[in-house]
């Protein structure tokens, strides 16, 4: 899963895709390197980030919508607004990605009226105060616990169980201890049954690992992925897509496996 923040705000790359035509276009590179989902966020969920409106995560978010409405690779779109999850089904996306797990009133509904899938993410608090002081006394069944609960919520509003993934949240209202403790414990998320979605690209807890500033992180964001999909992770969001597929085909070779894109697949199912 690629990702493309068309916001001015998020940590990693902020401002540099906020302009239609340049997210678009680093849409299209991702495609290019390999991304088998495109992931859209027009709102910033950086620790202490401000609130957008309706309207503004919407205006942001449709013109790259339309842009990819007939590509082969399926998009999604990262919100936790009910109105913006409606627009996005609307206008072509195939997964919302909210890390708020359908909290907000009105959520389940939105995605139990459409077909897509959704995916369930842990977040203690909420990003303008989730790491001012993170809590938890076994942070990993905690999670599990929560998000087992929020799938039970998403399947009793008519969201049927195969649509469903679920994300333990690493940095979201966690310290680095949790979260390599989370990274460390993956199969235990896994067990719930789900697709098990990880997204550790570039964040803070690999630059306190390394040392390293958040441009220079992808090694750590490439190692990080690899480790997760070794501990069951079925898909990994990240920034630096080229480096992340070349790992992986790596690791699938000496499996004796191969990788396949999205549109290889869909060819093959047709």
């Amino acid at each position: 899963m690629g990702v493309i923040n068309v916001t001015p705000d998020s940590f990693s790359d902020g401002g540099r895709f906020v302009e239609a035509g340049h997210a678009i276009e680093h849409a299209f590179r991702l495609i290019g390197e390999g991304a088998d989902i495109v992931d859209i966020g027009a709102e910033s969920t950086r620790p202490g980030a401000t609130a957008v409106s309706q309207d503004g995560e919407i205006e942001r978010l449709l013109p790259v919508l339309r842009a990819l409405r007939n590509e082969a690779v399926p998009v999604s779109v990262d919100t936790m607004k009910p109105a913006v999850m409606r627009v996005a089904i609307d206008e072509g996306a195939a997964l919302i990605n909210d890390i708020n797990a359908l909290r907000a009133e009105g959520a389940l509904r939105a995605v139990a009226d459409s077909g897509v899938g959704v995916c369930l993410m842990h977040m203690q608090g909420n990003p303008a105060a989730m790491q001012d002081a993170p809590r938890y006394a076994d942070v990993v069944a905690e999670v599990g616990q929560f998000l087992a609960g929020r799938v039970a919520a998403a399947q009793a509003a008519g969201i049927a169980r195969d649509r469903i993934s679920i994300d333990p949240g690493f940095g979201f209202g966690k310290t680095a201890e949790h979260n390599m403790s989370i990274l460390r414990e993956l199969k235990e998320i896994c067990a719930i049954g789900l697709p098990v979605t990880f997204g550790a690209s570039r964040k803070s807890t690999l630059g306190a690992v390394t040392g390293r500033p958040v441009a220079e992180r992808v090694f750590a964001s490439v190692a990080a992925a690899l480790l997760a999909i070794e501990r069951g992770a079925a898909i990994v969001r990240v920034h630096d897509v080229a480096p992340t597929r070349d790992a992986l085909a790596v690791w699938l070779a000496m499996r004796g496996q191969a990788m396949k894109s999205t549109r290889e697949i869909i060819r093959e199912l047709q």
